[in-house]
């Protein structure tokens, strides 16, 4: 043992001589569970999966190592396609979700990276567990047996719940648990199309004894800690599927703003039916009043128009379902269009041919629709050459015509046609068509200079045809290219005056619109068309729009500004300043980027470049910000025990960082340190003086002191240069009770009111109680419990257990230690033999009720219940009684005491003294319940040496 000790200082001072610089390290990552999980598991290919509870809260940490410090990010796979989670990131290390939803599970990625090497990648399976209620349905056969005069009646009972994991059914009549076999009339099975899902139950030829309550109980075994869901079915010899009644017609036709009430009678069915309305599937009106079977519309619109549906289901066969159609009558879009002799090529109307005005509205009900026909306000009635016709089968539904063959100068006049609903209700709608000598076809044109049309991104710009006859057309509005939709997304648009307006262009709608006359509103001939071409200007894209650069003085360098695209394209201009001092101008000739170059910087070459490059449309710029600010620190998260003990009440902590691109501008000659506790106000600052140069790499260490204990401390570095100071970085310290390095000893007595940091469980039963035998109560039980702590003084503290009432027998009280550090790993990477710990501490276990004293070790990302390291039970004695055992901790971890209340009052377990330390435990006491024995020492020294050497080896590297 020698040997080894010997070692481990040889080890300690290699680590501390060496100033190796290479600590930039590529990232590594682990995943850890906070959360209510159920269980966390390996399955095969080591995959994580992580088991929990549909409304519990999801909590998983990512630990990362690596230099510098990694950038965490959580994403996820789908759970299903109503999960959106994958559309966004989670930037930090631990991943919260409150009341889990059974669509958020799946599988979750912690991706860690700092631009050295490859990003580390971790995945762990979340998989949310879930039981909702039962649902039983029934079905009910009857067949007629050959060659005999009965009725075979069979009932099928079937039971589904949606549930993870797998379900399980069992089924029960009355008291009575039903299995396969135990009732001839009784069958029990899973049918093959749904995969164990359902449990169908099977009443072949119904007996009396078979009408009964039945129960489905679905199980998923307790999983989770969910429970068993039940649901009862009465089965009854009157027991039917449903049937119903609606007292309305079909189908309701209604003006807007009536009250419709439509009413739906249950006429049949055991249990008693439930009724619903729907709407085209969809949900009801907002107008709507629902009331058991009667549901009610008040103001009805047109909006309100569809098939509504009433439906029964009382889970006894299929839902009955019966429909109406309500059509809220409507007159609107009232068009016209007229066609000159179709037998002659002439557009124009002339005297001696025909011409037919046709009319065409739209009409709910369109059965209803009805049309009338005014020359000059007067009654029109067909005649041989006045033919009306109320409805044409050659074009769509609603449409009127009025033939006026061999036209006569005295049927020149105002047509008006008038469309109404038979049943009133509704405002007719009346279309005038004048038809007169100047009754001409129409013709387009575009405007002289209207086309190309040149105009800037973000202006309003008009698109305008020229439609000339009488009537003038409805003019539509397309893209030249067909394929392409509108700005607004339809492939046609309207325009009565024919002028189309775009507010506030952009470059995507340059290209061709095409204008041409509708049959609507005007003659029903050859539409005329013409073509705008419409091109939108915008200023050079440039890139980069803001680059920072950081420059020692003295140096030479570079600002490049180009050009990725811009309309018009030539004649572009640059100009570049900096600040606002004129420093170059140019035109582009062949090249699509223009440089500024700096031969040596000094102190007025500092601040803002940008560079212009302009068109007819405007500017594009680039932005340089070239300064001599340091870049910030990075702050060494990996440090090796960077925590130590001080004195009793102040800790201190090993503060490591490296310098980001230490090279990049003038020395850095002194850090400004900050530190503040976590929530207060005021900084103390003090300067860290630098010797030297720098290097990328180097590990720089500055010890903080006097940091009370248990405090949290934000520190913030400010490196700084003759140009004064450069840009800080800032982080948090906590404090943890730490081990390492082995000469330091963590003890505790108690004696301080913040008990050394050490926590009550939450999830136990009681908590343990900080006592000295000064201050005891003469009330407190006799005969158990020490008289004075482990030192023999009555003003020493210890900590205990009150068995008296309320307390019961079994109730649990756990006190958890602080967390200490364990580092499996050296600074360097290199493996070392995991440590050994000895714990020690005093127990006091008198009284003829004593229970029991567990000692756990509990370890950071520990899956599976505490390690259980040390226990026993009974009455001790009216003594204090030291215990030692051995612990082998893997990663950081806590030590739990947990005291197990007895069968009576007297009962009460003390602590004190409680110590850890570094190595195995020396001369252990009698009945101490070691539970580890020592390793051998070749064990020891091999792993050693081998580090040793690593170590040297990568330092000279």
């Amino acid at each position: 043992m020698d040997l080894v000790f010997g070692l481990l200082w040889l080890l300690i001072l290699v680590l501390e001589g060496v100033h190796c610089q290479g600590v930039y390290a590529s990232p590594s990552v682990r995943i850890i569970h906070l959360g209510h999980a159920c269980n966390v598991e390996e399955e095969r290919y080591t995959e994580r999966v992580y088991t929990i509870r549909e409304g519990e809260t999801l909590e998983l940490t990512c630990l990362v190592t690596g230099h510098p410090r990694p950038q965490i990010r959580w994403t996820k796979t789908a759970g299903s396609a109503s999960d959106r989670f994958q559309d966004s990131s989670v930037f930090n290390e631990t991943l919260r979700i409150s009341q889990i939803q059974r669509h958020q599970g799946g599988r979750y990625y912690c991706k860690a990276e700092n631009g050295l090497g490859s990003p580390a990648i971790k995945s762990i399976r979340v998989d949310v567990y879930y039981l909702d209620d039962p649902i039983i349905t029934v079905h009910q056969s009857i067949g007629e047996a050959k060659e005999q005069f009965y009725y075979e009646r069979t009932v099928f009972l079937r039971c589904a719940a949606n549930s993870n994991p797998p379900v399980r059914y069992s089924w029960r009549r009355g008291r009575e648990f039903l299995s396969q076999g135990s009732d001839k009339g009784v069958e029990i099975y899973e049918p093959f199309f749904t995969q164990g899902e359902t449990k169908i139950l099977k009443l072949k030829n119904l007996r009396p004894q078979d009408y009964a309550n039945y129960t489905c109980i679905a199980s998923v075994r307790n999983v989770c800690g969910i429970p068993d869901k039940s649901v009862l079915f009465r089965l009854t010899n009157r027991t039917a599927s449903p049937t119903i009644k609606l007292l309305v017609e079909d189908p309701i036709v209604a003006n807007p703003g009536q009250t419709v009430t439509l009413v739906c009678i249950t006429s049949g069915g055991e249990p008693t039916p439930t009724l619903t309305w729907v709407r085209n599937a969809e949900g009801l009106p907002k107008n709507s009043v629902l009331k058991g079977g009667t549901l009610t519309l008040r103001s009805i619109t047109v909006e309100d128009s569809g098939v509504f549906s009433c439906v029964a289901s009382n889970n006894v066969g299929n839902p009955a379902k019966k429909s109406t159609n309500i059509i809220v009558r409507a007159l609107k879009k009232g068009r016209f269009w007229i066609t000159p002799d179709p037998y002659h090529n002439d557009d124009n109307i002339q005297i001696g041919r025909e011409v037919k005005i046709s009319c065409q509205v739209e009409a709910m009900p369109p059965e209803e629709l009805q049309f009338s026909w005014l020359k000059n306000g007067r009654p029109l009635r067909s005649s041989e050459r006045m033919v009306i016709t109320q409805t044409d089968p050659d074009v769509a539904p609603g449409t009127t015509n009025l033939d006026i063959i061999d036209l006569k100068f005295t049927d020149f006049g105002t047509y008006t046609c008038m469309a109404s609903l038979k049943n009133g209700g509704i405002q007719e709608i009346s279309i005038d068509v004048n038809i007169s000598s100047t009754t001409v076809p129409p013709n387009l044109t575009v405007p002289r200079g209207k086309s190309p049309l040149v105009t800037q991104e973000g202006d309003t710009v008009d698109l305008q045809c020229l439609v000339s006859g009488k009537p003038k057309p409805i003019i539509l509005w397309s893209r030249a290219d067909k394929e392409a939709p509108m700005p607004d997304g339809s492939m046609q648009t309207e325009s009565y005056d024919g002028v189309l307006r775009f507010v506030n262009v952009s470059r995507e709608m340059s290209g061709s619109y095409r204008c041409q006359t509708s049959q609507y509103n005007g003659f029903n001939v050859k539409p005329r068309e013409a073509i705008i071409e419409l091109i939108v200007q915008y200023p050079p894209v440039v890139e980069p729009v803001y680059t920072e650069i950081r420059q020692a003085l003295g140096r030479a360098f570079s600002l490049t500004c180009s050009v990725l695209r811009a309309h018009p394209s030539r004649v572009l201009k640059y100009e570049w300043k900096l600040g606002t001092r004129l420093l170059t101008v140019g035109q582009f000739d062949t090249r699509d980027e223009t440089e500024y170059h700096v031969r040596a910087l000094n102190r007025e070459g500092f601040g803002e470049y940008t560079c212009d490059i302009t068109n007819e449309a405007g500017a594009g710029r680039c932005t340089f910000l070239v300064t001599g600010k340091a870049y910030p620190p990075e702050f060494y998260y990996d440090t090796y025990t960077a925590l130590w003990q001080n004195k009793p009440r102040v800790y201190g902590f090993k503060l490591q960082w490296t310098q980001m691109n230490p090279n990049a501008v003038d020395r850095i000659m002194a850090y400004r340190l900050g530190i503040k506790q976590t929530g207060q106000q005021r900084w103390w600052e003090q300067d860290i003086t630098m010797d030297g140069v720098i290097q990328k790499g180097e590990l720089i260490t500055y010890n903080l002191t006097e940091l009370i204990k248990p405090e949290s401390y934000q520190v913030r570095l400010t490196p700084i240069t003759r140009l004064g100071e450069g840009d800080s970085a800032e982080r948090i310290i906590r404090y943890s009770a730490p081990v390492n390095p082995h000469w330091s000893k963590f003890h505790c007595s108690f004696d301080d009111e913040a008990i050394c940091m050490f926590t009550q469980e939450k999830t136990d039963n009681f908590d343990w109680t900080r006592h000295s035998a000064a201050t005891r109560d003469t009330k407190y039980t006799p005969n158990t419990g020490p008289s004075s702590d482990f030192a023999g003084s009555k003003q020493g503290f210890y900590m205990y257990i009150e068995t008296s009432r309320p307390r019961v027998e079994g109730d649990k009280a756990q006190l958890l230690s602080p967390s200490f550090n364990v580092a499996p790993k050296n600074p360097y990477g290199t493996v070392t033999a995991n440590p050994t710990y000895c714990f020690s501490f005093y127990y006091h276990m008198y009284g003829k009720h004593i229970g029991m004293l567990n000692i756990y070790l509990r370890q950071k990302g520990q899956t599976g219940p505490d390690s259980s390291i040390w226990t026993l039970k009974g009455n001790q004695g009216d003594r204090w009684k030291q215990a030692k055992v051995n612990i082998h901790p893997t990663s950081s971890f806590q030590i739990v005491l947990e005291g197990v209340r007895g069968p009576g009052i007297e009962g009460d377990i003390a602590i004190d003294n409680v110590d850890i330390e570094e190595g195995e435990c020396q001369n252990p006491p009698p009945n101490s319940n070691l539970m580890s024995s020592a390793l051998p020492v070749s064990k020891h020294i091999w792993p050693l040496c081998l580090t040793m050497l690593l170590v040297l080896f990568s330092c000279r590297r």
